[in-house]
């Protein structure tokens, strides 16, 4: 490992560390735009000069195009490598408008940060300067080219990171362009990265465009729940409004980037026609009294047909919290064992994971980079996990080979990120023993136990999407409660009422049902049919925990208060004008303490933390890490 000295520190690092990531491990900053540690080096803003004191090469270096090498001495704060970045920042804000004040990158961006630290205060420049159409690049991004600074990020990222096609460098020398060739909405499945990975305001969300700065946000280390996958995000919000979603780093999941769905799907957050006060029989009323009725109506409709008609059910969409109380709730009731599932074929998928996947076999996103030979067996990752896609991407680009089994795997998910594959018709087909890293991506079909082809092989890493962001912690309790899924409880025929929480019942399984109320953030068909609806929190308003596809648990921070937004789409729905303790549509609980206290009035105790026995040691699990497995 080299030793070298940057700015009178003293450091030992990996050989083929580059000087800048040196730097950093000393806890020194060098300022840099095209530069990106998901990207590599390009060398094209010049920012992040150094001077080399001593070593193989001597003078003014890029700090991001040098490997750090034994014996080096180098200077960050060299009158030369100083007056080196003072000039680059002065001939970048050359033809860059004056316009940090209507810019969505004010208070994140880098060039502005550089600009004040570098002492570039007055610009000495008056002529004309350098200027372009903007494009439309669709509903997500917005494109002002006019603050493009040439560090080729976006190409870098879009054409060779992410395999997309239409949209790169166009033009040359001063006057090269970023954009597409015509008009249209980007294709990749996960071009919102631009307006993360752009130093500068070239991209922006469009979403959340002229409505808060930086430090107006409420901002919280979360997770996403729109896969299983269990993406780290930063969630944005302002008065009671969920804006926009960035990626947040988890080297162990999903690296620097998530995809578009992520971003862009607020997961209804926001809706008007959400759930926002308790419901009985379409009235309006309090907690105390929605809770009240529906213990007696539980109790009655328990003394009628019995504590096993009644199905208490779960949901891969609630938090670990929430399924763990409800396995309490249906044990003291007696009613049997709780449903963490509606589908059983999704219940199959996810218990057949559990079943499969070990501390040995199971991958995460992280190390499917490294593999070296991948299997997409009968699934659709486009739909139940884009980014694997993107982590399937990178082994290709280190060399891996990409095989597509059978005809149940759609051969576009693999186009969408330029990733050529092998065709084969089944498992059998594929050398797995002449690769030393081989990875199978198996879809519903193939966790079938009993099925044609046995997924599970010695010797290849296995990954499953699944069908929600807590899919494998509800497929755990339903192992350990001998659950089954809700759709194979009413074939029985002895289901006749059900409690759901945030489960999506289709409207001709609940039709006949005596009893049915509903606990849910979303206008579900179950929460229109239900005599009782109960508010819940969404997962930016609350702390919680979701277990993901490989078993890793992870946790997420409350980033808002719950209420009707203060500024939504339509002008006429600004909540009303009133003095409250709670804002209106505020009154909402998360699905865990809507249980507990629905125990409390069955005449069960409180439960007061849901995290207890041997799931204890999740409590003090740090959100803003890459989570640990449980398997």
């Amino acid at each position: 490992m080299p030793k070298l000295t940057i700015d009178n520190i003293e450091i030992e690092v990996p050989a083929g560390t580059l000087v800048i990531e040196a730097a950093k491990r000393a806890g020194i900053f060098i300022p840099h735009f095209c530069y990106h540690p998901a990207l590599g080096n390009a060398g094209a803003c010049r920012m992040c000069a150094v001077k080399i004191l001593e070593g193989p090469v001597k003078g003014l270096q890029m700090s991001c195009m040098l490997p750090a090498q034994d014996g080096m001495v180098i200077s960050t704060t060299d009158p030369d490598a100083v007056a080196m970045r003072r000039h680059v920042i002065e001939w970048l804000m050359i033809n860059h408008p004056h316009d940090c004040p209507v810019c969505d990158e004010g208070g994140e961006c880098l060039l502005q940060d550089y600009t004040i630290a570098g002492g570039h205060g007055i610009r000495r420049y008056h002529g004309r300067k350098r200027t372009y159409n903007n494009q439309d690049l669709g509903e997500g991004i917005q494109h002002e080219m006019n603050r493009c600074i040439q560090c080729y990020r976006c190409a870098r990222f879009y054409q060779d990171f992410a395999g997309g096609t239409d949209l790169g460098t166009l033009g040359r020398a001063a006057m090269i362009y970023f954009g597409r060739f015509e008009e249209g909405s980007l294709l990749s499945p996960f071009s919102g990265n631009l307006v993360d990975i752009c130093p500068t305001g070239v991209y922006t969300d469009r979403t959340a465009r002229f409505r808060a700065r930086y430090w107006d946000y409420d901002m919280a280390p979360s997770v996403c729940p729109h896969c299983s996958l269990g993406c780290a995000t930063i969630p944005a919000a302002r008065y009671r409004e969920l804006l926009k979603t960035m990626a947040r780093r988890n080297d162990a999941v999903n690296g620097w980037f998530i995809c578009d769905k992520g971003r862009f799907d607020n997961g209804g957050v926001n809706s008007p026609d959400r759930p926002r006060v308790p419901m009985v029989d379409g009235r309006e009323v309090s907690w105390d009294d929605a809770l009240d009725t529906l213990a007696a109506r539980i109790k009655e409709f328990v003394r009628v047909h019995g504590a096993g008609a009644l199905a208490l059910v779960g949901s891969p969409r609630m938090s670990l919290e929430g399924n763990l109380v409800l396995a309490r709730v249906a044990e003291h009731l007696g009613t049997g064992a709780p449903c963490f599932f509606v589908d059983a074929g999704e219940a199959s998928a996810a218990h057949g994971a559990v079943s499969l996947l070990n501390r040995e076999n199971a991958v995460s996103m992280a190390e499917l980079e490294g593999s070296d030979c991948i299997a997409l067996a009968g699934c659709d990752l486009l739909e139940e996990g884009p980014m694997l896609l993107l982590a399937v991407r990178q082994a290709w680009r280190r060399g891996a080979k990409v095989y597509l089994v059978g005809s149940d795997a759609p051969p576009g998910q693999l186009a969408a990120v330029s990733v050529p594959a092998l065709m084969v018709d089944s498992l059998d087909d594929i050398p797995f023993g002449e690769y030393r890293k081989p990875v199978t991506i198996g879809g519903p079909r193939y966790l079938q136990l009993e099925g044609e082809i046995h997924i599970a092989r010695p010797g290849i890493g296995l990954v499953f999407p699944l069908s929600g962001p807590n899919a494998f912690g509800a497929a755990l309790l339903s192992r350990e409660n001998t659950g089954q899924a809700l759709s194979s409880a009413l074939a029985s025929g002895s289901i006749r009422g059900a409690v759901a929480f945030e489960a999506d019942i289709p409207a001709e399984l609940v039709s006949a049902m005596p009893l049915l109320a509903a606990a849910d953030r979303m206008s579900t068909e179950a929460v229109k049919s239900a005599g009782i609806v109960l508010p819940v929190t969404a997962w930016v308003e609350m702390d919680g925990t979701f277990v993901n596809n490989e078993g890793r648990v992870q946790r997420f921070r409350k980033v808002m208060n719950p209420g009707i937004p203060i500024k939504g789409p339509d002008p006429e729905q600004h909540p009303p004008r009133a003095h409250r303790r709670v804002p209106p549509g505020g009154d909402v609980r998360p699905s865990w303490r809507v249980i507990a206290d629905l125990m409390v009035k069955l005449g069960g105790e409180y439960v007061a933390e849901p995290l207890s026995g041997r799931w204890s040691g999740l409590r003090d699990l740090d959100p803003e890490g890459g989570g640990v497995r449980i398997l």
